[in-house]
């Protein structure tokens, strides 16, 4: 189903789970109905981000806290890597958070563990009407609800308006153009600008580039059976597509891409205005505008016109932890975060476009361009079936996978080889959490 949405105006944290531990969901915090107190209540809420996230997520505990006056909400906040190690050894300790910001690749190794409650016995509390069907099957493993989307995002092509009129190149119809149309126009933007950028970055490193590829060619990342089931020959496939960029000089190099990902958004070459196009998900555009002070646009991916390959990511979740001693507390206060106005109203889109279509129609009419464009790309883009959440043990996709497409561009390793080794270590790691 196509979401639309109407414009008004750190790998050893999951380890620390061990692959021989199981955790009890009880769901109630004990046992018996769950129900909410009349007594004080102190809820523990966790999440990775920014001070700036830190701050937007007190004034939402603020607004709740006004509402439910013997609820009290203890925020706690870390780095991505420091977030994980800390929920693992809490988890593992029986002292998890009551509330818990989750993202897809950790959702199976906390999930079917029992670490997190089933929100679906949490009805009474929490609504999951506001959210589309197809977003809200994102946070299920097994049909088990663990996990509600705070916002959703889908892989666009992200073009430098700027250097595209500054060359004087025209910018890609992206109902029509193919992966071959891509590779022309990125050559054509190097030559145009005598070498001075390249039309494109070098992508085929990252678990969104791989999975969309994979479903533009009739496959998939992972099967319903915790398999790693992409072919190696469609990855290989993919790098060697990526290896004729680097060497037309229509992509950055090797070296330049590894450089990027080290200075991140903001000293990348998309930012620097070194490279013309791009692969992020819709909702980095507001981040990509304010570091480059580029008129930056979204544009379909290429081959959307034959294949409905993109999907939509959710940003995160919030779930509750199945040790909780108040989960009907823990559910009332995911549901405020997630579908009322009061905390869309100082959220915003921090944490991605919101999940629930009411709360983000509520606040269209205030939204920045950079925003409004997100919105708007996500609308125009036809999602095929939701992707298979990453199995238990998959957390280290990344790595691997860098560390193998990187030795690929650097001339170190074979494509097919180097596939196959990938899909082969990941599946290791996969196996080896059961």
């Amino acid at each position: 189903m196509q979401r639309r949405l109407i414009l008004r105006g750190a790998g050893a944290s999951a380890a620390a789970l061990t692959a021989g531990s199981s955790l009890t969901a009880c769901g109630t915090g004990g046992g018996g109905e769950m129900e909410l107190s009349d007594e004080p209540v102190e809820l523990r809420l966790t999440w990775w981000g920014s001070d700036t996230r830190a701050e937007l997520t007190e004034q939402a505990i603020a607004a709740f806290e006004a509402e439910h006056a013997n609820i009290t909400v203890k925020g706690e906040f870390k780095d991505w890597s420091g977030y994980w190690d800390a929920l693992a050894t809490t988890t593992a300790a029986d002292d998890s958070p009551d509330v818990l910001q989750m993202d897809e690749q950790y959702l199976a190794s906390y999930g079917s563990r029992g670490a997190l409650l089933d929100l679906g016995t949490a009805g009474e509390f929490l609504s999951t009407d506001g959210i589309e069907p197809s977003v809200l099957e994102t946070g299920r493993l097994d049909g088990v609800q663990y996990a509600m989307p705070i916002g959703v995002a889908v892989l666009s092509c992200v073009v430098n308006q700027d250097l595209f009129d500054q060359y004087g190149v025209s910018l890609p119809d992206g109902n029509t153009w193919t992966w071959d149309d891509y590779a022309a126009l990125a050559a054509s933007l190097t030559e145009a600008s005598g070498g001075a950028i390249n039309g494109s970055g070098l992508s085929g490193s990252d678990n969104g580039s791989i999975r969309y590829w994979s479903r533009l060619h009739g496959g998939e990342l992972f099967g319903e059976d915790s398999k790693v089931v992409l072919d190696p020959q469609t990855l290989a496939a993919q790098w060697e597509y990526w290896l004729d960029m680097i060497a037309s000089g229509a992509c950055e190099s090797a070296a330049q891409m590894v450089e990027g990902m080290n200075a991140g958004i903001g000293g990348d070459g998309m930012s620097t205005g070194k490279i013309a196009m791009g692969f992020l998900f819709n909702t980095q555009i507001t981040a990509m505008r304010e570091a480059s002070g580029a008129n930056m646009q979204l544009v379909k991916m290429p081959g959307s016109g034959e294949v409905d390959a993109n999907y939509f990511k959710p940003s995160m979740y919030w779930s509750v932890s199945s040790q909780s001693e108040h989960p009907a507390e823990a559910a009332l206060f995911v549901d405020f975060l997630v579908n009322s106005t009061a905390a869309a109203d100082i959220i915003g889109t921090e944490r991605g476009i919101p999940s629930n279509t009411a709360a983000l129609e509520h606040i269209t009419a205030d939204l920045a361009e950079s925003d409004r464009l997100a919105v708007e790309y996500m609308n125009s883009v036809t999602p095929g079936p939701p992707a298979v959440v990453t199995p238990k043990g998959g957390s280290e996709l990344e790595p691997i996978l860098r560390r193998n497409a990187q030795q690929v561009y650097f001339g170190e390793a074979e494509p097919l080889a180097a596939a196959e080794s990938f899909v082969e270590e990941l599946q290791g790691e996969i196996d080896a959490a059961k």
